[in-house]
Formats: C-alpha cells, structure tokens, sequence
C-alpha cells in the first residue's frame, strides 16, 4: 500500500474545506434528494429530465465530498511557528520587485490545492513560488515564462499567517 502524501494547507484553508465539506453534506444533499423525489413525482423517470440532471448533480457532489475528505485526511497545517523571515518557505507572505520594471508585489506562499494568484495566494508548485522557496532577501530569481525571462529581486519576507 502507498503512503498517502500530506497536503500542506493554510489554517484559513483549513476551514475553509471543512465548512464546503459540511455545507455539501448538509445543506447541498438536501437540496438535491429533494430535486430527485419532486422529479419521480413526475412519474416515469426514464424520460424525465429533471431526474437525471439531480441524479448528475448528485453524482458531482459525492465526488466533490470524496476529495474534499481526502484532503482533510491528509492535510497538514502550515505550523506559524516554522515559518522563517531570513528565507522564503511554504507561508511566508514574499515580497519581489520586476528587476526591468522595479514593480513590486507581495506573495504568500501557500500549498497547491489553496493557489489563487488574484488574491496574492501563489503556489509553492508554481514557476516563481517554486524559484521563491529557500531564497533570502536579497536574491534574484529568473523564471522562464511564456514571454520570456523574468527576474524578481526578493525585498522582504514576512510572516502573515
């Protein structure tokens, strides 16, 4: 048997799963098991329409509830006490400046399933989360992407979990 990796997450993130979790489990079964009985209300189910859309609704749901226990399950809490400000790690809030523009932005660096760039959350899979980790202030990261070369100067690290 495999051993099971563990999925870094935030402690925002955290709960953020367990509240979708229970939500699906509660609120969304509910909804769904009641579309399913209205629709056999309908009488034959073979050709009713209404049925087989709850039936597939119902079918994304308890596939979204497996993963989303499967992540729990193998969820591991970024630890606040661990994360360093002399280096880039997985929750460290980064920020870097364009080395051609001298733009700046902050980043923190949170695990793949929690990754949303709009909101300065950025994966420490990523091109530029992975080039961040274990970098100091300071230091100089060139990524390659699409449109070329890029190269960040690392300004600051802080700790903002």
């Amino acid at each position: 048997m495999a051993v099971e990796e563990t999925i870094p997450v935030t402690e925002e993130g955290y709960r953020m799963y367990q509240e979708k979790l229970e939500h699906l489990r509660t609120v969304v079964r509910t909804q769904i098991a009641e579309r399913i009985r209205q629709a056999k209300e309908f009488g034959d189910i073979s050709e009713n329409a209404e049925y087989e859309t709850a039936k597939s609704d119902q079918a994304f749901v308890e596939g979204e509830i497996i993963q989303l226990e499967n992540l729990l399950r193998r969820a591991r809490i970024i630890d606040k006490t661990e994360i360093q400000t002399n280096e880039v790690s997985l929750g460290s809030t980064v920020e870097v400046k364009d080395a051609g523009s001298n733009e700046k932005w902050e980043f923190t660096l949170v695990g793949s399933n929690e990754a949303d760039p709009v909101r300065g959350k950025l994966s420490n899979e990523s091109p530029v989360g992975a080039a961040l980790v274990g970098k100091k202030k300071g230091e100089v990261i060139e990524v390659k992407a699409p449109g070329g070369l890029m190269k960040y100067k690392v300004v600051a690290i802080k700790k903002t979990l």
